[in-house]
């Protein structure tokens, strides 16, 4: 068994050869896999690039629970890998489910299509000409030359190197006339219900403030700035005790970085398990949830625009914090009897990710790049006062982001950030949002960082929709194949008719819209 890493530094020997394909994906991600399945599926030569050892993204690395929103607007491949799913179950599809048997059905549909894939490829750079992406190299030098190119990953790193435009942080609510972007206080969850103070020596400001607490100033609502939503884990735990490890000690832990909490819980609240969803194999996904859990807030910053090492830097800072929140739970001697009863009682299950110490290898990037294209979703796309006529697929979960910084306002501890407003209906994502500007880029679409505000990407950022969109970049990509390779140059009509062929719902359909299959 290994620890998790998010890198490690390419020390083998040097591969220099060319590999030749139609269409490149970079990321094995869900919308990756979708997009190379419905390549290969019209025949075109299609590779997958993956940045880590494990494929299927965050889905295949704890999030069991799907954020599904309207089942009825997932349609084509997205839809499928949740009836194959089923089939594992004995079932016509499941919603939760394990992560290794969502791994199995990603490995056996990447298997069944032949389509190779490169695990440990990390995009050490491209070459463009003439406003393409002409190859694509990455650190142990392979070269990856192909027509189109798909960034499925989930921080737009291809599409950053190819030059176009993206953004990083929250809008101020005037940019696109919106009321839920910016700086955002008064949301009833995940926040502090009892007072905490901030202070290491409580009620003295001189005495500075304790770990994972900023002296940020708190801004204005609905002002701008360049932070991002908190990431975390999505843990599988149990309480089986044949299957259960004991949560293990980190070598560096500090119970100083849990000093809030520990107050928060002796003003009464302690939830750290409120959000332990159920899955099969008497398992649960384990999320976020209140004022001091998971989601590290603020820690993140530097991931979106971070090289490798700063990002794995970063990853370990997660992956401990995440570690120590849980020994602290269950073994610090200050903590009431119950509260480490009720910890001790859970630990990861030993039946996933046994090569990595039990523990999920993906941290949960909830967000990091969007693309800036020719039209970028707002809250007007999801709240149905604008319906572009381009639709790709459909997004339907609440606009939801997790809380962005954590403060002193008021001399107590408060996060800032979390917002969730859910659409009446759901609403249509335009191609014009997974492609580049034509003159930035002509071969490249883009996925899971399509340009969108900040508050609308959270509703995007579901991964039944990524995978949505994998299909339609993958069905856009062999289409564009015939225009030259420039993805600007196909016809909306033709694309609209290719992608009902294949099973992707484009509008709501219209007996459904008065049904209420929300989740």
């Amino acid at each position: 068994m290994g620890t998790p890493h998010y890198y490690h530094s390419f020390s083998g020997p040097v591969d220099t050869k060319v590999i030749d394909c139609d269409v490149c994906v970079y990321g094995g991600t869900p919308a990756g896999i979708a997009a190379a399945m419905q390549i290969a599926r019209l025949g075109k030569r299609v590779v997958v690039l993956e940045f880590g050892k494990r494929i299927g993204g965050i889905v295949t690395s704890g999030l069991g629970a799907t954020d599904i929103g309207n089942k009825h607007v997932i349609g084509g491949i997205s839809r499928q890998f949740f009836r194959d799913v089923g089939v594992k179950y004995g079932v016509e599809e499941k919603w939760h489910f394990e992560p290794h048997i969502a791994l199995q059905v990603y490995q056996e549909w990447l298997d069944s299509a032949g389509i190779p894939v490169y695990l440990e490829h990390r995009l050490s750079g491209i070459e463009k000409k003439h406003g393409r992406i002409a190859s694509l190299q990455t650190e142990n030098g392979c070269q990856f030359r192909a027509s189109i190119y798909i960034d499925a990953g989930y921080e737009g790193d291809l599409m950053a190197r190819a030059g176009v435009q993206y953004r990083v942080g929250r809008e101020s609510d005037s940019v696109y006339d919106e009321h839920y972007n910016g700086i955002h206080y008064g949301s009833p969850h995940h926040n502090f219900f009892r007072f905490v103070d901030p202070y290491r020596k409580p009620g003295d400001p001189s005495s500075g403030l304790l770990p994972n607490v900023s002296e940020m100033n708190p801004g204005r609502q609905g002002e701008g700035d360049d932070l991002i939503q908190a990431y975390n884990f999505r843990l599988c735990l149990t309480k089986e005790p044949g299957n259960r490890v004991s949560f293990p000690k980190p070598a560096n832990y500090d119970p100083e970085k849990y000093e809030l909490l520990r107050r928060y819980i002796g003003a009464g609240i302690f939830d750290i398990f409120k959000l332990a969803v159920e899955i099969p194999g008497k398992k649960v996904d384990h999320n976020n949830w209140g004022g001091f859990n998971t989601d590290f807030i603020g820690a993140n910053y530097g991931w979106p625009d971070g090289d490798y090492r700063r990002r794995e830097r970063i990853y370990q800072e997660h992956v401990n914090y995440v570690k120590g929140l849980f020994w602290f739970c269950a073994n610090d001697p200050r903590l009431p009897p119950l509260v480490r009863e009720i910890a001790g009682s859970w630990g990861f299950a030993a039946d996933e990710f046994t090569d990595s110490e039990h523990f999920p290898p993906q941290l949960y990037i909830r967000e990091a790049r969007r693309m800036m294209s020719e039209y970028v979703m707002t809250e007007h796309d999801a709240l149905g006062r604008f319906s572009p006529d381009d639709s790709v697929g459909m997004a339907s979960y609440k606009m939801d982001s997790h809380n962005c910084k954590r403060i002193v306002k008021g001399g107590r501890a408060l996060n800032e950030g979390n917002l969730e407003v859910a659409p009446l209906d759901p609403f249509p994502i335009p191609y014009r949002s997974i492609r580049p500007r034509r003159s930035e880029c002509t071969n490249l679409l883009v996925t899971c960082c399509p340009s969108a505000s900040h508050i609308c990407f959270g509703s995007i950022r579901m991964e039944p929709v990524f995978m949505i969109l994998g299909q339609s970049a993958g069905v856009a990509a062999v289409l564009s194949l015939d225009k030259n390779g420039i993805v600007q140059d196909i016809s909306y009509s033709t694309l609209e008719q290719k992608l009902r062929s294949e099973g992707q719902i484009l509008t709501e359909p219209e007996e459904e819209k008065a049904k209420l299959d929300v989740y």
